[in-house]
């Protein structure tokens, strides 16, 4: 059975954020992720985790100005200290937080960059990440998404960053799998699944085409959590969507596994 963790950014909302931990567990998940942690003391978050019994799985480093619509600054030719400031406060985060992981965000490519230096930047930053994620025993993961929820995402397949993992050549690098973002970019996502799961890190999910909870959509989760169990994959399998009416009331999916 899959390890199901739930994104405490997206699910929960009806209580405060440090509230969300016990409300996971209450719900009968083991894991939690979220999307940023910055707004809050390190500590509070392990002191809420561990109080509930929940394992802290994943979060994003920090992504630029999101008030600026900033989505990550890892492809950003003219940030590169403030990216590799952002790696070391995602790894204390980390560390406190006992998390073994952390996502990097490729960004919204530079309009006015070369596309070459954009490419290399990207490469160079995921390598200095990767090496110091390395050193505190930490995978770094990095995340393809779609072009249709966010228009100018510079990684939006799955190809392009097996591509750009080969020639990082880190092997604490990896792909944190989006059902939601994959099915919308690429389909086939069992086979997709299988083909790249020694180079995937982390999966996340959500149904298409609206980001809610499954069921209510085109995909056919109760098979593929099944396929992603038979094709032997390992690592927690994260619900990152918007419920359509109430994170509890929408949780029917999760009872067959509890």
């Amino acid at each position: 059975m899959p390890q199901f963790a739930a994104n405490t950014s997206t699910l929960f909302t009806e209580v405060d954020f440090l509230q969300r931990f016990d409300a996971a567990r209450n719900a009968g998940f083991r894991g939690v992720e979220f999307h940023f942690p910055y707004a809050w003391q390190h500590e509070d978050l392990e002191r809420a985790a561990r109080d509930a019994g929940v394992e802290v799985v994943l979060f994003n480093m920090p992504p630029g100005d999101p008030s600026r619509g900033e989505r990550g600054i890892a492809c950003h030719p003219d940030r590169v200290p403030e990216f590799r400031d952002g790696v070391a406060q995602a790894l204390e985060y980390a560390r406190v937080l006992r998390c073994p992981r952390m996502n990097c965000l490729a960004g919204i490519a530079p309009a006015d960059a070369d596309p070459d230096q954009v490419l290399t930047t990207f490469v160079e930053n995921l390598r200095y990440a990767a090496v110091a994620a390395g050193e505190a025993g930490l995978t770094l993961v990095m995340e393809p998404i779609n072009t249709r929820t966010v228009p100018g995402f510079y990684l939006n397949t799955s190809a392009q960053a097996l591509d750009i993992i080969r020639e990082v050549g880190a092997d604490n690098l990896k792909i944190q799998y989006d059902v939601f973002h994959m099915q919308i970019m690429e389909g086939d996502l069992a086979k997709t699944i299988e083909a790249e799961l020694d180079d995937i890190g982390h999966i996340q999910f959500a149904d298409v085409p609206d980001r809610h909870e499954p069921g209510s959509g085109e995909i056919n989760f109760p098979w593929l959590f099944g396929w992603i169990d038979r094709v032997g994959y390992r690592g927690w399998v994260s619900a990152e969507y918007i419920p359509a009416r109430g994170t509890v009331a929408g949780l029917g999916w999760l009872k067959p596994y509890l």
